[in-house]
């Protein structure tokens, strides 16, 4: 039965989504971007900053469903400019530090709230 996954440490869903799902032992969620979730404001900084926050909120959000980064099997990340893919890189590293999930990095034209980053992720739940 699919579990609908929600925190208060994670930016609101900007539109008919869930934050996140959670089905048997996998947990797949939406894309976060850099909303930080006490002023629901853009972090308006540079990639690294808001690469930080957007993987602070997919750390909460899935926290929040029970599980850990380590438990992430597969991330994909949206970038509005591949020239910021080494700073993204930068940060990312220190989110994912052994055993890397698998991951896709796309080129996108536009991302909600004109963010230069959204990350996504399924997890694995341990029980």
């Amino acid at each position: 039965m699919k579990q609908i996954i929600t925190t208060i440490n994670t930016p609101t869903a900007v539109g008919p989504y869930s934050q996140a799902t959670k089905f048997e032992n996998l947990i797949f969620t939406a894309g976060q971007i850099p909303i930080d979730p006490k002023t629901n404001q853009v972090v308006e900084a540079n990639i690294a900053d808001q690469t930080k926050q957007t993987l602070e909120n997919l750390k909460n959000l899935i926290e929040a469903a029970g599980s850990s980064l380590a438990c992430v099997l597969k991330t994909t990340v949206f970038l509005t400019d591949l020239a910021n893919f080494n700073e993204m890189n930068k940060v990312y590293s220190k989110y994912f530090t052994e055993n890397y999930p698998a991951r896709s990095t796309i080129q996108v034209s536009r991302l909600p709230k004109d963010v230069l980053v959204e990350i996504e992720a399924v997890a694995y739940f341990s029980k």
